[in-house]
């Protein structure tokens, strides 16, 4: 081979490498696998490129097909809605502008055999047809795992919760139609403030999550409380869990009954005080009139001893007559020192001659009769 022949071969070869339509590729970036609620909806993300200069979106047509040579024209989305199957008609839209080599696309009220495999496919419009405007990316499909029942919420506590100090509780579901979010919501009559975060954790999948703060009670102890979600298609879950509350420590069942307590002995203490210094300040009192409490009861003391019984304990005096309750006879004084007391009416008995007889006593009677205290006869 001459040197000329080797000259155009390469000039061929940096001719067609720097070519915009071998420079470049037909590549698309789609989520090869992706889990879908039944009755709810589930996004596809897509992303594409070609070879072509920068188009605008009305050049473009962007068309998702069943996968397989010979389904390409088995449509589940067109811009044309009588090219698409009836089964997925007015339940497909494109959520991405292909300006934007956004094809992402939607399927609503999913059914139990909307599984795909789905491949996207770009059409060029305007321009002469040729294999290089038109190209599916059948490499790069979904396929749907259909989920008959909705995910269960995750209900997260971080710490544990001490009473009235600020706690949170965290609730997170995954799911995959971020354009219909999930709604979460709490309850079990715990209340405070609710903020809400979307993110997406991997490629096609997306987590709903719900903060709550509060401030936990007594009351609040071992009480349950559920996170609910409700996902688009009124398909809902709900997870439960027991908070347990970490009360703060109270010594008021000591420090009360403490004080009452010493309270109710200051009080007895002051009441002694108070009695103790009335009495004696009475005692002195009665010294200072009577002499000495010592003196008085030993004088008491003394005339009980010598009456033998205490006033209380005395006999009364009997009704009959005794003896030895008559008043005893005094020494007689001659006849000639006593006055004769002449009565009345005299008695040879009431009189005797004999001056033996006594003097009356002051007992308090007016009269004794002495002539029947006498004996006659001979003794």
């Amino acid at each position: 081979m001459d040197k000329e022949t080797k000259m155009v071969i390469l000039c061929l070869l940096v001719a067609a490498l720097s070519s915009p339509v071998f420079s470049e590729e037909w590549k698309a970036s789609v989520v090869k696998n992706l889990e879908a609620l039944v009755s709810s909806c589930v996004v596809v993300p897509c992303s594409f490129s070609h070879p072509k200069e920068k188009l605008p979106s009305s050049r473009l047509r962007g068309i998702w097909h069943l996968s397989g040579n010979d389904k390409r024209d088995q449509r589940i989305y067109f811009e044309d809605s009588t090219q698409v199957l009836e089964n997925y008609r007015g339940r497909t839209r494109l959520l991405g502008h292909l300006g934007q080599n956004n094809c992402t696309l939607e399927i609503t009220e999913l059914k139990d055999h909307d599984n795909g495999p789905f491949c996207f496919r770009i059409e060029l419009a305007g321009i002469d047809t040729s294999a290089a405007d038109k190209f599916s990316f059948v490499d790069d499909c979904v396929t749907l795992t259909m989920l008959p029942e909705p995910p269960k919420p995750t209900l997260i506590n971080p710490k544990e919760a001490v009473q009235d100090h600020p706690h949170t509780l965290m609730c997170s579901v995954t799911h995959t139609c971020p354009s219909h979010l999930p709604t979460l919501t709490w309850s079990g009559g715990i209340k405070g403030d609710v903020s809400e975060i979307q993110r997406e954790i991997h490629f096609g999948i997306w987590e709903a999550q719900s903060i709550l703060t509060f401030t936990p009670g007594e009351t609040d102890d071992h009480s349950q409380i559920t996170c609910t979600a409700l996902f688009h298609g009124h398909r809902t879950s709900s997870a439960t869990l027991k908070l347990y509350v970490k009360r703060v420590e109270n010594y008021n069942h000591i420090i009360i009954p403490a004080v009452v307590g010493i309270g109710t002995a200051v009080i007895f203490t002051v009441v002694c005080i108070f009695m103790v210094k009335k009495y004696k300040r009475r005692i002195a009192e009665l010294q200072r009139q009577d002499g000495s409490m010592w003196n008085r009861l030993s004088r008491l003391s003394h005339r009980m001893r010598s009456d033998g019984l205490r006033p209380d304990q005395r006999k009364p005096k009997r009704d009959a007559f005794n003896l030895d309750d008559l008043p005893k006879p005094v020494k007689s004084k001659s006849c000639a020192d006593q006055k004769t007391l002449k009565p009345r009416f005299p008695s040879p008995k009431s009189q005797p001659k004999s001056c033996n007889n006594t003097e009356d006593l002051d007992d308090g009677d007016d009269y004794i009769n002495t002539a029947d205290l006498n004996i006659y006869g001979n003794l």
